[in-house]
């Protein structure tokens, strides 16, 4: 072997852009303890924001008058907004006398969801979803959970939308 060959660095060596005399500047602890707080923080803010928007959805909603009974034929839907301006649901009045609301926003992608009732089913147009209208869910399509319900009761000649079910 030659003094040239002994004198030459392993490839690794020559590569390797730090010196070791630099080293100290970041020790192997204080890089575990910047990561360790540093995980801490994110968890501790995801926590924090769960629990607020656990709040926000507690809290309660009034009540709202959807529809007249005697208004709502059997076969039919009525189309409303609850529990925000913002949010879209849906009053069907079933054969058998049978009131179920949902919300209507499809759980694939949020498109709207529509009744039809010359064919019994909760439609979504934008990726032919198909929901079971008593209970809401799925039968068909890419949806795989059911609408969300929305809790009602009859008051006199009213069906009131009283809050979402537990």
């Amino acid at each position: 072997m030659s003094d040239d060959a002994k004198d030459r660095k392993p490839g690794w060596v020559e590569a390797f852009p730090y010196h070791w005399d630099s080293d100290d500047l970041v020790a192997r602890r204080e890089l575990l303890h910047f990561a360790v707080y540093a995980s801490g923080a994110l968890f501790a803010g995801a926590a924090a924001m769960a629990l607020i928007g656990r709040a926000e959805h507690a809290s309660k909603v009034a009540p709202l008058r959807i529809a007249r009974v005697d208004a709502l034929p059997i076969g039919q839907a009525h189309y409303f907004r609850f529990p925000g301006p913002e949010d879209e649901a849906m009053l069907l009045h079933l054969p058998g006398d049978l009131f179920v609301a949902f919300s209507q926003r499809c759980t694939h992608l949020s498109c709207s969801v529509v009744y039809q009732p010359e064919r019994s089913r909760l439609f979504c147009p934008c990726h032919e979803g198909v929901f079971e209208p008593r209970t809401g869910e799925p039968i068909a399509g890419p949806p795989r959970r059911p609408l969300k319900p929305i809790a009602i009761r009859r008051e006199g000649a009213w069906m009131v939308a009283v809050g979402e079910p537990a």
